[in-house]
């Protein structure tokens, strides 16, 4: 070998080394030293306040998948990479505060983008998942997930069970056809044929807003309304029926607004608000300039027409109830963190 030939030599090892050790880092990315797949390296120092603020909400819709125990398989570049596990929860992935247990899932990019760059990328599970995030527990047939939008939707017969803040309470139960989870908030919305059940209340609508750390519930129904039943120890129904029913679970306490009707046994009551405390027993209906509030009770023919009506469902009665008296209920108990009440 001439001495010319030795240098060249000399000068090539440093950048296959070089190129080696990036190869290295390149996979270590993508899959961790767990066998999951991990986020990218941190933004650099310096950036303006707005791009660091999309910065971290990017970071936290990175997913990460641990498939430890079971089988990887796949294009180590550009995926997809498949994960199987014997164990139904074997597989367990993360996403900010959101859990997501099964036993198969599939990660993907963009098509000539590299499996290691987080950002947009997406992960299916099937075959039986289980969510998980604070007091919140849902299963499902199957869950996809996009790094681009922070929303994994469970999808085919949606069961959630929020447990109660307090041991010895009952939980909440949730059923849908699917539930979109935020990873951004602690929001889910739950769609099709929804029921919520919350001790001897039973909600039912088209969409369901929960946010879980108030928890709070809104449910709407488009082109119809929605409608919560009550029934009290003595098999007694009431039925409350608005065009937006929003219920706080952990106080028992009820809003419901928009072309609104009471109905307990005789006595039916409709206004444009009503709030309800289950505790209590006492249901407050608020009239508008369009539609006062009234109360009808078909056994006696006993009827109202006011401005604030009180319905005691307890002891079957109600009463008009002084203007100049503020009311106990304020709207903006029942309003979403970041919405602004009227």
């Amino acid at each position: 070998m001439t001495r010319r030939s030795r240098d060249v030599s000399r000068e090539t090892k440093p950048v296959l080394i070089a190129v080696l050790i990036a190869f290295a880092g390149l996979l270590m990315t993508a899959f961790g030293q767990d066998g999951g797949a991990g986020a990218p390296a941190e933004e650099p120092a310096g950036q303006p306040a707005e791009a660091s603020a999309e910065a971290a909400t990017s970071e936290n819709r990175i997913i990460t998948i641990d498939g430890s125990g079971g089988t990887q398989r796949g294009n180590l570049r550009f995926g997809p990479i498949i994960y199987e596990h014997p164990e139904p929860t074997g597989i367990t992935a993360t996403v900010s505060t959101l859990t997501i247990l099964g036993s198969y899932a599939e990660l993907t990019a963009p098509e000539g983008v590299s499996i290691a760059t987080g950002g947009e990328r997406k992960a299916s599970f099937e075959g039986g998942v289980e969510v998980e995030r604070g007091r919140l527990h849902a299963t499902g047939p199957q869950l996809e997930y996009d790094e681009a939008t922070g929303l994994g939707v469970l999808a085919e017969s949606v069961k959630i069970e929020v447990a109660p803040e307090q041991e010895g309470e009952e939980p909440v139960l949730i059923s849908a056809d699917s539930v979109s989870f935020d990873v951004d908030t602690d929001r889910s919305t739950s769609s099709g044929d929804v029921e919520l059940v919350n001790g001897n209340q039973t909600a039912s609508a088209q969409t369901l807003i929960f946010e879980e750390e108030t928890d709070l519930g809104v449910l709407t129904s488009e082109g119809s309304q929605t409608t919560i039943t009550r029934v009290d120890e003595n098999g007694e129904q009431m039925v409350i029926t608005a065009d937006e029913i929003r219920v706080l679970t952990n106080e028992n306490l009820l809003y419901a607004r928009g072309n609104v009707s009471v109905v307990d046994g005789a006595i039916t009551s409709t206004g444009a608000v009503v709030f309800f405390d289950d505790a209590s027993g006492v249901a407050e209906i608020i009239g508008s300039a369009e539609q006062p509030a009234e109360a009808v009770d078909a056994d006696s023919g006993a009827s109202l027409v006011t401005d604030r009506i009180k319905q005691d469902i307890e002891f079957d009665f109600f009463e008009a109830i002084d203007s100049s008296v503020p009311s106990e209920f304020d709207p903006a108990t029942f309003a979403l963190r970041d919405e602004v009440t009227e």
